[in-house]
């Protein structure tokens, strides 16, 4: 089986993280993608993040019914700072028999040698970088996608939210409605 991991804050997730996950799925023929909420994120600040609980059922919600879509409370249940290196081991233990694909943006990619154990990473999955200006190019245990641009982020929604913005179409309405009912982000 072909598997991709997608982790981040997710904080909230969007639409923009479901259609990467969708172009990325279908251009590398997935079966499935495995979506993984951080605990602390190493490289962000932790100020503004809602609890681990709230981003995992808003994940749930976003892709409840989804074929091929799994969310994983690893990094959760596990506690501290979320280190890549760390929860690919373990999955690596897991689906031992598998190929995994690591999914980041480029902008994560330009920070990739200052993650903890990079090369390692590297030996464990094939990274996968979605690129908005490169054409399609494969290097080292590397796979470059081309995809289109999209203009949502996290931090755009809070933003939005905390002005009494409307969020209905950059979340599922099930993440919406979650969002309003727990009054989340509006501080």
């Amino acid at each position: 089986m072909k598997i991709g991991i997608l982790g981040g804050s997710f904080n909230p997730p969007h639409i923009g993280h479901m259609i990467l996950a969708e172009f990325v799925k279908e251009h590398l023929s997935l079966d499935k993608i495995i979506f993984i909420p951080c605990n602390i994120p190493p490289h962000k600040s932790k100020r503004g993040i809602v609890s681990g609980k709230h981003r995992l059922r808003m994940l749930e919600l976003a892709l409840k019914g989804r074929k091929g879509y799994l969310v994983s409370d690893l990094e959760l249940k596990r506690g501290g700072i979320s280190y890549t290196v760390d929860t690919l081991m373990t999955l690596k233990k897991k689906y031992s028999k598998d190929k995994l694909f690591l999914i980041i943006g480029s902008e994560l990619y330009q920070d990739f040698s200052t993650w903890y154990k990079p090369e390692e990473i590297k030996k464990l999955v094939k990274l996968v970088v979605v690129v908005r200006n490169l054409l399609k190019k494969k290097g080292k245990n590397i796979i470059f996608l081309k995809m289109p641009k999209i203009e949502i982020s996290s931090s755009l929604i809070r933003e939005r939210l905390r002005k009494g913005l409307s969020i209905r179409w950059f979340v599922s309405e099930e993440v919406r409605k979650y969002i309003l009912r727990n009054k989340l982000y509006v501080n």
